[in-house]
């Protein structure tokens, strides 16, 4: 955002208008005419209401062009205002300038909103209301101060514009700092309670103020787009560029307590708020503080209390701060302190929203059997840090693990909890192992029963590593992208559904092929979507960038997951972030069939027995004899107790993986729980010496009964 200058003034007498310092207000410096020994004076601008002065007819030194053709009759005549463009003294706008004899060809800069305040000079006497406003007095050439209401208008305008820019404490602080200095004074030292309370929060213990940045004039040029222009430097710096405590503690009753309590800035020279330097400083630092009126001492209060003060310093050799200054401090407090309150309030609802968005997203992935997985999130800007967006992966029984990708529409709160009770639903129907299709069923019949327009787009797949096959259903979601080994990029054929919400909609599920070393990648429309492209162009882009990744790294080796998830993002454009969005990318590595062994057993008496024998050939032809014992104690318990209560054929099921993994189905829909057995009864110590010999177990219940299984260490 570029400040626009709210005036435009011609050129300075004496000054090339297209020298950078042409902005400066200046005294004119042209040759004497002949006969005359001294230039001549500035005219007295008038202000409004106030009685036009009588010299202010003598015009050759207020227009240099005039000066400099000669033409100096028809713009001596005192007061005539029969002259084109000529305004009667004191009668004209404050900003208005003569009129010249001929027609100016060059149009001048604008004058810079931010008006700066030039060193004065070894002449730093005391001056008049009236010097101080016009630059009488001044030798010729010496830059002038802020001599009229309107050039400390348009600094406060610039200024506050500057801080009004910043939506977080650093930038408002920096904008503070860089549009006083060295504009409104050579230095500022910034202090900010510690901590700073938010909103209504009333604070607890002593109040602390630490010095939350210092500025002071640089040795280089400042940047002109800001209107700040480079100000010469003394060769002996005083003892501003030392000057600040990092902490300060506030004594209830001190004058440091009092000059805050009193909210109005003030000049350092009153006896209140000298007293209150050392406090602030720390002691013997109030002396490094110029003497006069060149250090103003401004509270910095906000919505309810003050949160801190800032401190504003010319050098000895600058002219000083008059009282109209203390009207420009004030606005510049003021406008700081209600930013930063407004700073701290944005951070805790940012805080707010980012911690409510971590606990909606998985923390970390689980490590399923025969899968490995890496995900992504994006917000949509730094503004709106909240989305409906999600993901999860889920380990089912079996050594299954269901993926999971929505999107909830709006990105705001209510779309974050609207997303967090569909996942937390999605992982309870996932953990009674329906079919996909069923999942997102009930997902539609809860959308519904949180409101009439809760809408979302599901895609939910079920992997087993055992058959090496997917299954999806999909509800209105962007469909899934599968690499091959060999890097081909397909877009998978999956019927599109309509959205959850929408009711009384049937959802159908496909079966494919998940090769071993294959990478299904699932996304949010965000990742594909944007004003600058439409969605099936974005999916064709995403396919090619997979295809491309998987040229790297060669036709036998796909690419690295997280390297993977990286590639995609890259592919986002400056205009593409309109949504916030969620990747999840799983590479299917499988589970190899002569690492599996899977029998019936019919529910008798033998079945025990028979359980234990298979697990040890199973075991030996692996080549994991110390584990026999192991296992055939613990197979034996939980065939036993399966056999128990089944009606129909236990499933026996041995996994070699990192793990050695044990599965016993049965028909049975209860549980079984781990208790204490008493000494004198004759069961119920089977799980418990699974608890104890077992890397991991549990149970988990089916559509058709249920699953105890447990996990030992490889050797």
């Amino acid at each position: 955002m570029t400040d626009h200058p709210t005036s435009f003034e011609r050129p300075q007498p004496g000054v090339d208008p297209t020298d950078p310092g042409g902005a400066l207000l200046r005294s004119p410096v042209s040759s004497p005419a002949p006969g005359v020994g001294a230039p001549p004076a500035l005219p007295v601008q008038a202000r409004s209401g106030d009685p036009a002065p009588e010299a202010a007819p003598v015009l050759q030194g207020s227009n240099s062009r005039t000066g400099s053709t000669g033409k100096t009759g028809k713009t001596g005549k005192t007061g005539n205002n029969k002259d084109k463009g000529m305004n009667p003294a004191g009668t004209g706008p404050e900003h208005s300038q003569p009129a010249t004899a001929e027609q100016d060809t060059h149009r001048p800069r604008p004058v810079s909103e931010s008006v700066p305040v030039q060193p004065g000079g070894e002449d730093d006497r005391p001056q008049s209301g009236d010097e101080r406003r016009t630059g009488q007095g001044l030798p010729p050439g010496r830059p002038t101060p802020m001599r009229r209401d309107g050039d400390r208008l348009r600094f406060v305008g610039a200024a506050t514009r500057r801080i009004a820019r910043g939506i977080d404490l650093d930038e408002i602080v920096m904008g503070l700092c860089r549009a006083t200095v060295p504009t409104f004074s050579d230095a500022i030292l910034v202090y900010l309670r510690d901590p700073l309370p938010v909103g209504d929060e009333r604070p607890t213990g002593p109040l602390v103020l630490r010095l939350r940045r210092s500025d002071r004039i640089p040795q280089q040029e400042r940047d002109l787009e800001d209107g700040i222009l480079p100000v010469p430097v003394p060769e002996n710096p005083s003892e501003l560029d030392a000057l600040g405590t990092e902490l300060c503690e506030v004594q209830p009753g001190s004058a440091l307590a009092e000059v805050l309590r009193g909210v109005r800035p003030v000049f350092t020279d009153t006896p209140a708020a000298h007293a209150a330097l050392p406090e602030l400083l720390g002691e013997g630092c109030e002396f490094a503080v110029p003497s006069g009126r060149r250090a103003i001492l401004a509270p910095l209060r906000g919505r309810r209390r003050v949160i801190g003060a800032a401190m504003f310093l010319r050098r000895p050799d600058r002219i000083p701060f008059d009282p109209d200054d203390l009207l420009v401090a004030a606005q510049l407090a003021t406008h700081s302190a209600l930013g930063i309150d407004k700073a701290v309030l944005y951070g805790r609802e940012a805080y707010i929203a980012d911690e409510l968005q971590r606990t909606m997203l998985p923390e970390t992935l689980p490590r399923p059997t025969g899968v490995r997985l890496a995900s992504r999130y994006l917000p949509a800007a730094e503004t709106a840090r909240v989305g409906g967006d999600w993901y999860d992966a889920i380990p089912l029984p079996g050594s299954r693990v269901a993926l999971v990708v929505g999107d909830v529409m709006g990105h705001s709160m209510t779309s974050a909890a609207i997303m967090g009770q569909l996942r937390t639903t999605a992982q309870t129907l996932a953990g009674l192992d329906l079919p996909p299709q069923e999942v997102l069923h009930h997902l539609d019949e809860q959308a519904q029963r949180l409101g009439t327009d809760r809408m979302a787009t599901c895609l939910y797949a079920v992997y087993d590593p055992v058959s090496h096959r997917i299954t999806i259903a999909n509800a209105g979601h962007p469909p899934p992208v599968l690499l091959h080994l060999g890097g081909r990029a397909e877009v998978l054929r999956v019927p599109p559904g309509a959205p959850i919400g929408v009711g009384g909609v049937d959802f159908e599920a496909v079966e494919l092929d998940a090769p071993a070393g294959a990478t299904l990648l699932l996304y949010t429309d965000g990742l594909v979507e944007s004003r600058l492209r439409d969605v099936w162009t974005g999916i064709e882009q995403l396919r090619e960038k997979l295809a491309a990744t998987a040229q790297l790294t060669g036709p036998d080796h796909p690419p690295p997951l997280e390297a993977l998830c990286d590639e995609v993002l890259d592919m986002l454009g400056p205009g593409d972030r309109d949504d916030d969005i969620a990747l999840l990318a799983a590479r299917f590595d499988g589970i190899a069939p002569s690492d599996v062994a899977y029998w019936f057993l019919e529910p008798e008496d033998a079945a025990p027995g028979r359980a234990r024998r298979l697990a040890r050939r199973a075991l030996s032809r692996w080549g994991m004899e110390d584990l026999t014992d192991s296992v055939e104690l613990l197979v034996s318990e939980v065939v036993t107790n399966a056999v128990r209560y089944a009606t129909r054929p236990v499933t026996l099921r041995l996994l070699r993986t990192d793990v050695l993994r044990c599965e016993v189905g049965d028909d049975v829909p209860q549980l079984p729980r781990l208790r204490q057995a008493r000494a004198t009864d004759e069961g119920g110590r089977g799980l418990y010496l699974v608890n104890r010999l077992a890397r991991r177990w549990g149970a988990t219940r089916l559509s058709t009964g249920k699953v105890v299984w447990f996990e030992l260490n490889r050797g």
